[in-house]
């Protein structure tokens, strides 16, 4: 079992098995979220994913997609931990950032690339990810 929380730690949770992908995102969205140039997910089953404390805010829009997409946030530091919604059903769209591991993000190679398309152009593509231009 993993856990993760937000910077200030008020909101904490846990996942167990093991995901069910992850993915680099591209989208303008997962720009404004993570403030940089793209998000680095982890998609785990909804049955595995446990808040352990704390009660995140929300904040939902419609996405690109078209499709609502709700993201989980800690309303005091203010950061984004996991986000859901029906393009995903049935999961978790973690933010492997959040994770307590320090080593989740270098065992967290992307297996895709959401909206490939609109990377920056001074990042490469990741070597043996698949590269979507949306997120079916």
């Amino acid at each position: 079992m993993s856990e993760g929380g937000c910077f200030c730690g008020k909101v904490r949770y846990s996942i167990s098995g093991e995901p069910v992908t992850t993915a680099l995102c591209h989208c303008l969205d997962c720009r404004k979220i993570s403030g940089s140039t793209y998000s680095t997910n982890m998609l785990v089953k909804e049955d595995d994913f446990k808040v352990l404390s704390g009660n995140a805010k929300t904040i939902s829009k419609t996405a690109d997609s078209n499709k609502t997409i709700t993201s989980h946030f800690c309303g005091d530091c203010g950061s984004t931990m996991w986000r859901d919604g029906p393009t995903f059903p049935g999961l978790k769209i973690l933010k492997v950032g959040t994770l307590d591991d320090v080593d989740a993000l270098a065992k967290a190679k992307p297996t895709v690339e959401l909206f490939a398309p609109t990377r920056v152009e001074w990042v490469n593509e990741i070597p043996g990810a698949a590269q979507k231009q949306t997120m079916s």
